[in-house]
């Protein structure tokens, strides 16, 4: 009975404590709800008084005319921008500039709702401050394209609950200043896209090499998938996401109605073909000539913090044509006849011999990986490129290019040079010894007029580099520095005038004022008309007869080739009537390149890629000089001897000789006497079915043959006609 009562009671008390339980659960959850209520209230309040605040701020004073940081800018002389020193590409664009298509996928990207909201979503932000309570920290934001062209003018990018208030404010302040599209071109012009671009102008450019303008939907739709990760999405640091990220544009694209689904279907198909220049040359389109402008800054009294955050405009010579065609050519020409790795490089050097402006520098392949200035730091050895002031000195003292001189072996003082191939002509004309390479007519003529001479000639046209007293610099044995050598070419492009080449026009203040203006430059007259007009005779026959065929760019034009004997070194050096431009490819590290390596081929095409797009304001225009009459002469196939001179003598190139002939592609072939015939009729005019006339008497005037002996005293230098 005591049990059965127990229990009874037990029951009783479990059915109380359910009770009481029950009505605990039910206050809790009532009070829940109730808090839910009140806090959702005071969230709504906070939010509404948070509007009501915002809507009270003022316009921003000035915005229409902010413009990013005061930077200095290296200008071509065409106007493009080649250097800006905060490292990053920036170029201005209008809206209406802009295509349809990027406006609509940045909006899809970034802010569907952009055009009718008042700079901020205040769903999303709710959205997304629920989300960051959540996490206790900051893990989504809902910044609408004003709030993120706030923080891009005035804020910076950290993560805090405290600048999230003030880029709201500032958003708010934004729209009460422009309008929309005034807001959308400010945010196009200055979002930071990756790779060291802001503004979408400035990302085609590093991207694809083409204005926004130009671009392609897939393209665009690339570019409109940056700004949420630049350096993530980047397709130079990861093309995998880059197009990932881009068809998730394409997406919202098509949903929003923007696209259709075949142009949404293309688009994801196309293929990502990039700028393929490396990537320092997007943002620097000639480092190695703003290397020299900043120096040339510096010798005019400029200090160097002051010339970077001045805000200067400085407006340099370059042609940013011709530039980027140097550099591409540079890349491309060197990369297909494979001189790959660091240490095959090619320099390039241009200028107009008419006023001294610097229109090409290029002092290696990538700067990124060398600084070292080919132009103006290497001094390598020229080859047979040094031929051209040997023969110069030569005309200077009265002999003519139509003078016939013995393409036999001599040697001179123990010196023993010889043709490639061990191939000799007998008696040829001069112009015919320089077309051709000649070696040993090049010491002939040197031993003729004396070294003196030659050094003296050298040296007024502008060759600095100490040269060695020795015959052998008429083989190009002393090394010389581009810069120097190419300018030394210009005299005989320019009537016989030395030019020194200058690369800054004038310096502008950020207001406009100028604060310097390139006075005209350095001239000196330093060759007879004469002898430079009968230089380019000679030397226009190398182009369209001689080992410089690579390089005819199909106007007037005259050059020459030179390899050095151990193929370390490979030059082109060549002009028309106004410009003039060198070439250098060999190795930094002293290494041969390769036998079919020769200034007849690398230099020669690259100098012709060059040339094509430097030349291409002037037409055809020739030279402006007296008349010059090669005469013809008859080659005797007889006269042409094989001679061997011992084991011991070095072998020279193809292009110091006339036994081999490079074509473009690299293949070699051997000269036949009667192609040697055909090449000079056709160079005079002469059909090759013709018989061509002996020289006259009058017409020869021979050079005298001297014969083992020891090397003299020097002559007298050749005297410049300003000196006379």
């Amino acid at each position: 009975m005591a049990k059965k009562s127990k229990k009874r009671v037990s029951d009783k008390e479990i059915a109380r404590r359910n009770i009481k339980k029950k009505k605990m659960d039910s206050d809790f959850v009532s009070n829940l709800k109730m808090l839910c209520i009140v806090g959702a209230a005071f969230v709504l309040a906070g939010f509404a008084a948070l509007q009501l605040y915002l809507s009270s701020q003022p316009p921003i004073k000035n915005l229409e005319q902010f413009k990013p940081n005061i930077v200095t800018k290296f200008y071509s002389e065409d106007g493009e921008v080649i250097k800006t020193f905060t490292a990053y590409t920036f170029s201005k664009i209008e809206l209406k500039d802009v295509p349809e298509e990027l406006k609509e996928a940045i909006i899809a990207t970034e802010d569907k709702n952009f055009y009718r909201h008042g700079g901020y979503d205040i769903f999303g932000l709710a959205r997304s401050t629920v989300q960051n309570i959540l996490a206790g920290r900051v893990v989504q934001g809902a910044s609408t394209i004003t709030q993120q062209l706030a923080r891009i003018l005035f804020l910076s990018n950290e993560k805090t609950f405290t600048r999230k208030i003030k880029e709201l404010v500032i958003a708010a302040r934004i729209e009460k200043t422009i309008s929309k599209d005034q807001i959308l071109e400010m945010y196009l012009n200055n979002v930071y896209l990756g790779s060291g671009a802001y503004g979408v102008e400035g990302a085609a450019k590093i991207y694809f090499n083409k204005h926004i303008k130009d671009c392609t939907l897939p393209e665009l739709a690339l570019i409109a998938g940056l700004p949420q990760a630049p350096s993530v999405y980047s397709p130079y640091n990861n093309l995998d996401l880059a197009i990932k990220r881009r068809n998730q544009v394409l997406t919202r694209m098509y949903k929003m109605r923007y696209i259709t689904k075949d142009e949404y279907e293309k688009a994801k198909e196309a293929k990502v073909v990039l700028n393929d220049m490396p990537q320092f040359y997007t943002t620097n389109k000639a480092p190695y000539f703003c290397d020299y402008v900043m120096n040339e800054l510096q010798k005019l009294g400029f200090d160097e913090t002051e010339i970077i955050h001045g805000g200067y405009k400085i407006i340099t010579t370059i042609d940013s044509k011709a530039q980027n065609a140097a550099n591409e050519a540079v890349v491309r020409d060197l990369k297909n006849w494979g001189l790959s790795g660091d240490a095959k490089q090619a320099a390039v050097f241009s200028f107009d011999p008419t006023n001294g402006k610097i229109l090409v520098y290029v002092g290696g392949k990538d700067y990124t990986k060398s600084q070292y200035d080919r132009v103006t730091q290497a001094v390598r050895p020229p080859g047979s490129a040094f031929k051209p002031f040997v023969y110069a000195a030569a005309l200077e003292k009265g002999i003519s290019p139509n003078d016939f001189i013995e393409d036999m072996p001599i040697t001179i003082g123990g010196w023993s040079p010889r043709n490639y191939g061990n191939k000799y002509r007998g008696k040829i004309p001069v112009y015919s010894a320089l077309m051709v390479s000649s070696n040993v007519c090049a010491a002939r003529v040197i031993q003729e007029v004396g070294i003196r001479s030659v050094i003296q000639i050298a040296r007024v046209l502008g060759i600095e580099t100490p040269l060695e007293y020795d015959y052998t610099i008429a083989l190009g044995s002393n090394g010389v520095k581009l810069f120097e050598f190419t300018r030394a070419y210009g005299a005989f492009a320019n009537g016989g005038y030395v030019v020194q080449p200058y690369g800054i026009e004038r310096v502008e203040t950020s207001r406009g004022k100028v604060v310097y203006e390139a006075s005209k430059t350095k001239i000196t007259h330093q060759l007879s008309l004469r002898t430079a007009a009968e230089m380019t005779a000679m030397l226009r026959t190398v182009i369209t007869n001689g080992t410089g065929a690579a390089a005819n760019i199909g106007k007037p034009a005259a050059g020459k080739t030179g390899t050095t004997d151990d193929n370390k070194d490979a030059y082109f050096v060549g002009y028309t009537p106004n410009i003039v431009t060198g070439v250098w490819v060999g190795s930094d590290d002293n290494t041969v390149m390769s036998r079919a390596i020769q200034g007849g081929t690398v230099p020669a095409i690259i100098w012709k890629d060059v040339m094509k797009v430097a030349t291409e304001p002037y037409g055809k225009l020739d030279f402006n000089y007296p008349e010059v009459v090669l005469q013809p002469f008859k080659l005797n196939a007889a006269n042409i001897q094989i001679i061997k001179q011992g084991e011991e003598a070095e072998e020279q190139k193809p292009d110091e000789g006339a036994a081999e002939e490079t074509n473009p592609t690299g293949e070699k072939k051997l000269i036949n006497p009667k192609d040697v015939i055909n090449s000079v009729k056709s160079s005079i005019g002469v059909q090759p079915s013709q018989n061509l006339p002996a020289p006259t008497p009058q017409s020869v005037k021979p050079v005298q043959q001297p014969v083992q002996i020891p090397a003299p005293s020097p002559l007298p230098m050749a005297v410049p006609e300003s000196l006379r």
